[in-house]
């Protein structure tokens, strides 16, 4: 049996005539924290939104949960998806509860499921406050609620931590460990945060101007004597950003 959630294999994208992503194989298993790691600009982005089809892809293959992804079957095949790409939306005027059900009613997702998502990422007791007060700790936490509607398979998250202080860092931290255990996710996170990814991620990928350096699980790091920092800076020959 296939354990591979998400495969993809030489996918390059151009912007003139600069690769932004260059030839960029992966493979990411099923119930796993996938650390996606890269210095700003490394091109990280800009694949997490040509597997989600925001951007369309020059070249390469796309396949998940076993099936090539084409634009006859993308739409089927996001259902069981759940992302949060850059910064998380919503409507600042309407209270936590209010921007779910706008997200269920677009997803097709019964709102019975919201209870569930803002209790799991510990909402649930400020759903009726207005979004504009909402702190940054808590809007990245109501975007991933938004994300887990449905209860998607494999979980996209574009450097959720940005702009956190330390416990919200935590508390995020907590919430992606807890869910390939205790929901049997696969979560695809990326980050330039090395620190945290060290902390949460099961296996790591490192890209670097668009190609991919080094793949493998993050206990293989502790056999070759180094640990995610070095290898990091060896490949890449940049400063961890903190």
């Amino acid at each position: 049996m296939n354990n591979t959630i998400l495969e993809i294999k030489n996918l390059s994208k151009k912007s003139g005539n600069t690769y932004r992503v260059k030839n960029l194989s992966m493979n990411i298993p099923k119930s796993c924290v996938y650390g996606f790691l890269g210095p700003n600009g490394a091109g990280k982005t800009t694949t997490l939104k040509m597997i989600l089809g925001l951007i369309k892809k020059d070249a390469g293959e796309i396949k998940m949960f076993g099936e090539d992804v084409s634009s006859k079957n993308l739409l089927a095949l996001l259902h069981k998806t759940g992302s949060l790409i850059e910064n998380p939306g919503g409507y600042p005027h309407l209270n936590g509860l209010e921007n779910m059900q706008i997200i269920a009613k677009l997803k097709g997702v019964n709102e019975t499921e919201i209870e569930k998502a803002l209790k799991t990422v510990r909402l649930y007791e400020q759903k009726d406050k207005k979004l504009g007060a909402y702190s940054l700790g808590m809007k990245q936490r109501l975007g991933i609620a938004m994300a887990l509607l449905g209860d998607p398979k494999l979980l996209i998250l574009d450097e959720p931590s940005n702009g956190l202080d330390p416990a919200g860092i935590m508390e995020i931290r907590n919430l992606i460990t807890s869910l390939p255990k205790e929901r049997g996710m696969t979560v695809l996170i990326s980050s330039h945060l090395l620190n945290e990814i060290e902390q949460m991620a099961d296996y790591v990928g490192i890209i670097h101007k668009g190609q991919m350096l080094y793949q493998g699980k993050l206990s293989e790091l502790e056999s070759t004597g180094k640990n995610l920092e070095q290898i990091f800076l060896e490949l890449t020959g940049e400063r961890e950003s903190l």
